[in-house]
């Protein structure tokens, strides 16, 4: 007898419980549904964050359904947002199946006035899992979860540049001040700065005022102090690096960061790619299990998003709907590349595409070079296929 002849037997043997949370910092609306319970959806609000109360009624929904005689399963969903992954955890942990959406990815009215509430939010939801309980993987974007390992280790090059914005933002404020009392040519990040501003006279021949003094000393001291921990943040990385260089293989298991470690060194051989761009392209990116070149673009959000019905034709130019650090990252490494690896087939075809074009055009073909590159960089840590005509750093 076939498989799909013995589908609809099983599954009127098993009592399914669909629960939708609908989640806000202040409170959690909850769904229940079930076809042995009835047609409508339960509703239930508890505190944001209290997770004991929603198992509780979840619990309590099941007991119901297993007085029908039948084996329950239960299935969950929920949008991503600021309560992250911990949730997903949390319910797998209770014998949920649960998934998590990207919440770009739901589709909605596209009226003039479309009608939003917590309630038809949360029956969207649960129609959505119904959909995917049936097949139609397409009906939204379900999130790849990652481990707590895998959470872990991207902190470290995002803290990075968050350091990096504010030393930046610290500088322009001591430059602006500077400048509206005429001073120009100083440079903030010098150790003597503070002494030197004794020196120092705005642009009528005054000394600097007390409290500019002082407001300039405490934006020193800031730079100083983002300076010291973006050091220490890159010492830890090669410290990464080096230790993983001498691994043949990454861990399975609760690896996330050595397997990330080691695909960094393995990056960091091929010149033009250093630790600051192969740490976070490797605990962004490569970490994740991609099937084809397509999934990996589409991550990256670097596919074209045409435009084609009945006689309009317009390229809307690519979808940018990935990991935004990721698609940034990858369009830097595409300039260093080109620079880095002349002789390498990738910077030839840019060459030949751009020559000597400037503007919108060579910005076009990196983009281009950029989603080529990344798929080259990933069969490269897959199977070690070596980029066509890249060099390899002498250290290597």
């Amino acid at each position: 007898m076939s498989t799909s002849a013995l589908a609809p037997a099983a599954q009127d043997e098993i009592a399914t419980l669909f629960v939708g949370f609908e989640l806000s910092k202040a409170t959690w609306l909850i769904g229940l549904y079930s076809p042995q319970l009835g047609k409508t959806i339960s509703r239930y609000k508890v505190d944001g964050g209290d997770v004991d109360a929603a198992l509780q009624r979840i619990t309590v929904a099941r007991l119901r359904l297993e007085k029908l005689g039948k084996p329950v399963r239960v299935v969950s969903i929920y949008e991503a947002g600021y309560d992250g992954f911990w949730l997903h955890r949390r319910l797998t942990a209770a014998g949920i199946e649960n998934r998590v959406v990207d919440a770009a990815s739901i589709p909605v009215e596209r009226r003039s006035r479309r009608r939003k509430t917590d309630r038809i939010d949360l029956e969207l939801l649960i129609r959505m899992l119904l959909a995917l309980e049936r097949g139609e993987t397409r009906i939204c974007r379900v999130i790849q979860v990652p481990t707590p390992a895998e959470e872990d280790a991207k902190r470290q090059h995002r803290e990075r540049a968050v350091l990096v914005k504010e030393k930046t933002a610290h500088t322009n404020r001591i430059g602006g001040i500077l400048m509206a009392l005429g001073i120009r040519g100083v440079n903030p990040h010098r150790r003597d700065f503070v002494q030197r501003l004794d020196g120092l006279v705005t642009g009528t021949g005054e000394p600097l005022p007390a409290h500019t003094k002082q407001a300039l000393a405490r934006e020193h001291e800031r730079i100083t102090l983002t300076e010291r921990q973006i050091k220490d943040i890159e010492r830890a990385q090669a410290s990464a690096i080096k230790a993983a260089a001498t691994l043949q293989s990454a861990r399975e298991e609760g690896g996330a960061t050595e397997r990330g470690g080691a695909q960094a060194a393995a990056l960091v051989r091929l010149k033009g790619i250093g630790q600051i761009s192969g740490v976070p392209l490797c605990r962004e990116v490569f970490y994740r299990h991609f099937n084809n070149r397509r999934e990996l673009a589409s991550y990256f959000g670097l596919p074209p998003s045409p435009y084609n019905s009945g006689s309009m034709r317009v390229d809307q130019g690519i979808s940018k709907a990935g990991n935004p650090r990721a698609r940034r990252l990858a369009i830097e490494i595409a300039w260093l590349w080109i620079r880095h690896q002349p002789n390498s087939a990738l910077s030839k075809w840019f060459v030949q595409r751009a020559g000597v074009a400037k503007g919108r055009i060579r910005r076009i073909a990196i983009v281009a070079l950029a989603r080529k590159l990344m798929v080259a960089l990933w069969r490269y840590l897959e199977t070690g296929l070596i980029p066509e005509g890249a060099v390899m750093n002498a250290a290597s």
